[in-house]
């Protein structure tokens, strides 16, 4: 409730002001030859009436005179005052800018003087800036009315007045009137010369430059003013709801939103209204408590409650159909659920309108407006209402871009890059860590992100012996390496006789002798060192000395590949061959996988090392408001096998084209138990969670070596699937698949059942292999 402001002591005012109704009675007289007659004759009434009363010409001094003689001041206030709006208007008269006004209409008391009848000091305007504005005015005054210089007016000045019947405040915008105003001169007039004068109007600020200039002492202001109020409550708050609701955290400080409640009660001149905001999550596609750390909505927490029916959720539907905001004017005779008429009425809520907050074509929120008193809030109320709608509604938007942008920022901090699937998991983290941090609880750590009965799929793409590969060519380059070195050194030692040319020939040839048998882990790095620290610096000094040295020192720098400085043939043409094989699963594997989200969500990851394998996980838990039937996984096991059959042709129509004659062989590893994965912060990655599904992570680690019982043989050929299992339903339902894909002549007709040795800690696996039509 508002408080009456402290009473200040009132400045002084610069100039001597008098009260005075000799410039009225002037203007009556003047009337008297006026060509309208009714006009001419009421001015002879009123002038005869003046002529009769000695004391209203001269100087006012006692304001008892006016108050003894109110017939007369009423009549000569008819020129101000028209009688068919005096009713209605904020109007009075004071003395030259000052506080006390001695006639105004009832509406004038009523918003703007105290019991003596002095001007309420404005809640919004202290003493000095009063003083400030009053002083400008005067001066502005002055030379207009004795310089003939006319200056734009001051903007409206706004008095924010308490309101005492409903303890809440208005906005009035003030006109001064200052028609009734002479400007007498004492003394001799300050001259001033055009280019004083256009000094001073360019500066309206600079009160000491006006006081020098024209000193106050000169002038007295006789007369009085008409101070004319206008009601701009509508407009200022709705501009003040502007500029507030466009601030950042605006909606997420308590004593900012109280701020925006309170200038909505003015706007609607309901002390009791209450506010609420709800925002509209597309992702749950559901109204949400706005905020984290004070509760901004008044209705929908009640949705979340135990004891919340159906009702709440009809309103919102039809809130959602209808587009229109829904007007209760008296909740207990209102057309709505019953329910939801408890509810409501539990909270202390009487009338009540409820506005959605529309962004563009989107829905962002949900606005409530409720307050104790029937009929407070009617239909008459949407004019108000859909003024402010759209500044609430870019509020609740700003807000919500800026939530998502913190908790952007924790999933970026604490998480690493996050599959879409199941990203609302770890924004809802993240919101969690959110609110705890702002709650206060600076220690708060994020919570742990397990996902339950997921069901597994893993397939790997494995480049058939890409290890013999890869240390077959290390061996081939050094070997040549080694032997172009060896020329130069040969060719050398037949020009020049030095000790260091047969001793760089023994390394050379006896590395040469022992590659040819096989290559050591260390022998890549051990080799190239000293070939560039001890025999090519070597050649630099050659090829300097010794002219008939230069051709075959250029023919071993042109093996010896610019960048690494090494010769790379045979490693680069692996390399190429790896990447093209590589890519090209990979590249197959996103594109046909982008396809299986559509069919249903899932997690879905690929890692490139001699080959591609790939993970996917599939569940009720992973995804949001999405129900789960045993038909997707299924549907996702077809898809695999179709997705390696694929990958075998195209690999192994791939293998003409290849630098390096390398082949790839496909595996599949079925499991049927559901498993739980959990993400491991230190590591940035899922990993199953649980002893008993931890076996499932160490078969996937050792399969690709497994071998068939009996024979030794690679459990993985090239141009055939394998296909690992441990339980014969898992075999049942992919001879189903194989089945149909051998009728879609995709498989050869041949199915091979097969027992694997036992591997480290793993041992009763089976296995279905089946080759592909190429």
């Amino acid at each position: 409730m508002l408080k009456e402001p402290t009473t200040a002591v009132t400045p002084t005012f610069p100039f001597q002001t008098t009260l005075s109704l000799e410039p009225l009675i002037a203007y009556w007289q003047k009337g008297e030859s006026s060509q309208n007659v009714g006009v001419a004759m009421l001015a002879k009434a009123v002038s005869e009436q003046v002529a009769s009363a000695d004391w209203s010409r001269g100087i006012i001094q006692d304001l008892k005179l006016l108050e003894c003689n109110c017939d007369l001041v009423e009549t000569l206030m008819l020129a101000v005052f028209p009688p068919a709006s005096f009713d209605t208007d904020i109007a009075g008269a004071i003395a030259p800018f000052q506080r006390h006004s001695f006639y105004h209409t009832p509406r004038f008391a009523e918003v703007l003087l105290n019991p003596s009848k002095s001007i309420k000091q404005p809640l919004n305007i202290d003493m000095r800036t009063l003083e400030v504005y009053t002083t400008r005015m005067a001066y502005q005054l002055i030379l207009e009315k004795v310089y003939g210089v006319h200056l734009p007016l001051q903007g409206t000045i706004i008095f924010t007045v308490p309101d005492y019947s409903i303890g809440l405040y208005r906005h009035y915008g003030v006109e001064f009137n200052s028609t009734f105003v002479e400007i007498r001169v004492h003394g001799d007039k300050p001259e001033l010369t055009p280019e004083q004068l256009d000094h001073l109007a360019r500066n309206p600020h600079r009160a000491d430059l006006w006081q020098q200039m024209l000193p106050p002492h000169h002038f007295e202001l006789v007369g009085f003013n008409i101070l004319h109020l206008v009601d701009v409550t509508e407009q200022e708050i709705l501009s003040e709801l502007k500029y507030d609701l466009l601030e950042r955290d605006v909606l997420q400080a308590s004593d900012r939103l109280e701020q925006i409640q309170e200038k909505l009660r003015v706007l609607f001149g309901r002390p009791f209204l209450q506010l609420g905001i709800a925002a509209y999550d597309e992702k749950k596609r559901a109204f949400v408590d706005f905020g984290r750390k004070i509760n901004h909505s008044f209705l929908t927490k009640q949705v979340h409650s135990p004891d919340a029916g159906s009702g709440f959720r009809q309103i919102y539907s039809q809130l959602w159909a209808d587009r229109q905001p829904l007007v209760l004017e008296d909740v207990e005779q209102a057309n709505i659920p019953e329910d939801l008429r408890q509810q409501i009425l539990s909270l202390g809520i009487r009338s009540a309108i409820l506005a959605l907050l529309p962004y563009g074509d989107d829905i962002v929120g949900l606005l409530e407006l409720g307050s104790p008193n029937v009929g407070d809030l009617s239909e008459f109320s949407l004019e108000n209402v859909n003024q402010f709608v759209p500044l609430f509604a870019v509020a609740v938007k700003r807000n919500a871009e800026d939530i998502q942008t913190r908790v952007q920022a924790i999933i970026k901090e604490k998480f690493t890059a996050i599959h879409p699937t199941m990203e609302w998991r770890f924004t809802d983290a993240a919101q969690n860590l959110l609110q705890k941090l702002e709650d206060g609880n600076k220690s708060a750590e994020m919570e742990d992100i397990v996902f339950h009965d997921v069901y597994p799929l893993h397939g790997s793409s494995d480049i058939r012996g890409s290890s013999t590969a890869r240390n077959e060519a290390i061996q081939g380059d050094l070997i040549e390496h080694l032997t172009l070195a060896g020329k130069v050194l040969k060719k050398a030692a037949e020009f020049q006789q030095l000790p260091i040319l047969d001793e760089l020939k023994f390394y050379v040839n006896k590395n040469l002798r022992r590659l040819r048998e096989g290559i050591l882990s260390g022998d890549e790095v051990s080799i190239f060192e000293s070939l560039r620290t001890e025999v090519e610096p070597l050649f630099e000094y050659l090829s300097q000395n010794t002219p008939d040295l230069r051709p075959i020192i250029r023919q071993y720098w042109a093996n010896i590949d610019p960048e690494l400085g090494i010769l790379y043939k045979r490693r680069k043409a692996f390399e190429e061959t790896t990447t093209l094989l590589n890519d090209a699963v990979s590249n197959y594997l996103d594109e046909e996988d982008a396809k299986a989200q559509a069919m249903f969500p899932h997690y879905f990851q690929r890692f490139k090392t001699d080959g591609v394998e790939h993970n996917i996980y599939v569940g009720a838990s992973l995804v949001e408001n999405k129900p789960f039937d045993l038909v997707f996984l299924k549907n996702l096991r077809l898809w695999q096998l179709l997705v390696m059959v694929e990958i075998t042709r195209r690999t192994a129509a791939l293998r003409p084209t290849l630098p390096m004659p390398l082949e790839t062989t496909q595996l599949i590893l079925i499991h049927s138990q559901p498993l739980s994965i959990r993400f491991r912060q230190d590591e940035r990655q899922f990993d199953v969670d649980g002893a008993y599904n931890i076996r499932y992570e160490i078969i996937k680690k050792r399969i690709d070596k497994a071998t068939v019982q009996g024979t030794g043989e690679r459990l993985t050929q090239p141009g055939k699937i394998a296909l690992v299992y441990s339980q014969q339903r898992d075999a049942d339902e992919y001879e189903e698949y194989i089945d149909y894909l051998q009728d879609r002549d995709l498989l050869e007709p041949e199915v091979e059942y097969l027992e694997l040795e036992e591997l480290q800690g793993v041992k009763g696996l089976l296995a279905l292999r089946v080759k592909v039509k190429l």
